[in-house]
């Protein structure tokens, strides 16, 4: 793996929170009209910048793009971000309290990532590796965005096989006084960025990651295809004029890297209109065919180990045990979402076509099993289905197979906080 370290656009130290915030894709234009309310230096008014306009405009405006280019260069005219004088790496650490829903048992986790400039032939030769189809529409989206503004704004999601020599030099880093350390006042996590200055620690940590053999990406295969299709367009206008002591900055783009033992994969569950004509006997009658249905009454029930589900129908949480022979060993047939897709969605309720078909939604494990009992109580659903969270180690093995996850397999919490770090292509 190639990476480089570079010159971040940041906020100053204590702008780090105002500035900072979630993934574009992760909230709608609403959501972050309310969010940033108030505070002109929220990366919002960047990475959503259909919300400098009247409430209702499309994210897709021809007005937003250009607007988004305006909104980060006021950002550094303002000083609320500014440019790094030297090349260096970063690492950001992301925390969960002990006692907050998301902790394990009660117990808290902290991961720590390494910022990077990641190479883009890397991810055009396969060894920055992908488990999800990507859609035109949503690269097309952030190449613009990218384009606009010669920069990538927010980064990718990586991981990595961990390794004990990074592991102590991330260690080393963290163990000093951090650049920036708040806690979002949404959700209680706690964001941590310390600077690598030091030229021998920049040198040995590109050393360590040129031997890793292959990057993973968690989140950001949208971010990761728009960053290749700028890096191809910026080659073509730039390469016959251009006499090139070094690769240029275009060619790479940012990452937040963490090793696969400090994850932990969420379960990305779904929510069904209509039970495709039967009645609700009709449906658990079929189900028995490829499942042991038990009834687990009101109470919310949870999946407890891979081959079992949780479904939730009349007011009714049901336990599914996917019975043998539903499943192969391989690594796609192995996967409880292609399990429930293909003798649930597909043969019983006809729903084809998980990225197009509007009877179905999905709900991040985030949002809790209540979220999907609330959502067929309310009547806007008939059934939800909660799933067994993919194990990172599934990912891995799916991304070496060459294979390609079914769509809303995988939810990674916390999600990465963008604007701590930028990194600019030209």
């Amino acid at each position: 793996m190639r990476i480089k370290p570079f010159r971040g656009i940041r906020p100053p130290k204590e702008l780090a929170k105002q500035v900072s915030s979630r993934p574009y894709d992760v909230l709608s234009s609403d959501e972050a009209r309310r969010e940033a309310e108030g505070n002109p230096m929220s990366l919002y008014h960047i990475i959503k910048p259909e919300i400098n306009f009247e409430p209702g405009t499309d994210e897709h405006d021809e007005r937003v793009y250009p607007c988004a280019a305006e909104q980060f260069k006021l950002f550094k005219e303002k000083g609320w971000l500014v440019q790094d004088e030297t090349e260096k790496y970063y690492v950001y650490a992301q925390s969960i309290p002990d006692g907050h829903p998301l902790a394990i048992n009660g117990k808290g986790r902290t991961q720590y990532g390494l910022v990077v400039a990641a190479w883009v032939d890397d991810y055009m030769q396969g060894r920055i590796k992908k488990h999800e189809l990507t859609r035109r529409d949503k690269e097309d989206d952030r190449m613009r965005h990218v384009r606009v503004n010669n920069a990538n704004i927010e980064p990718v999601f990586f991981a990595y096989p961990h390794r004990s020599d990074l592991d102590a030099i991330i260690a080393r880093v963290v163990s000093g006084v951090p650049e920036y350390d708040f806690v979002s006042d949404l959700d209680g996590f706690r964001h941590t960025l310390w600077v690598i200055n030091d030229a021998a620690t920049i040198a040995t940590i590109t050393r360590i990651v040129g031997d890793i053999p292959a990057m993973y990406i968690a989140d950001g295969h949208h971010r990761s295809a728009a960053a290749a299709r700028v890096c191809q367009e910026l080659k073509e206008r730039y390469q016959k004029s251009e006499v090139r002591s070094q690769t240029p900055e275009y060619e790479f783009f940012l990452a937040v890297c963490f090793p696969d033992n400090q994850l932990y994969v969420m379960d990305y569950n779904r929510v069904v209109r209509d039970l495709n004509g039967m009645t609700k006997e009709e449906f658990l009658h079929r189900l028995e065919e490829n499942f042991v249905v038990e009834d687990k009454g009101t109470e919310i029930y949870r999946p407890e180990a891979l081959h079992t589900f949780a479904l939730y129908l009349g007011k009714h949480w049901y336990k599914l045990t996917a019975k043998p022979g539903t499943y192969t060993d391989d690594p796609i047939g192995v996967l409880d979402v292609t399990v429930s897709s293909n003798l649930i969605l597909d043969k019983l309720l006809g729903i084809k076509d998980l990225r197009s078909d509007k009877r179905i939604d999905f709900v991040g494990g985030i949002r809790g099993l209540q979220a999907l009992q609330d959502r067929v109580d309310s009547g806007e659903m008939a059934m939800a289905l909660a799933l067994y969270p993919v194990t990172m180690q599934q990912i891995i093995n799916i991304a070496d197979s060459g294979q390609i996850m079914p769509p809303k397999t995988t939810w990674f919490e916390p999600k990465l906080r963008s604007g701590l770090v930028i990194h600019e292509l030209v």
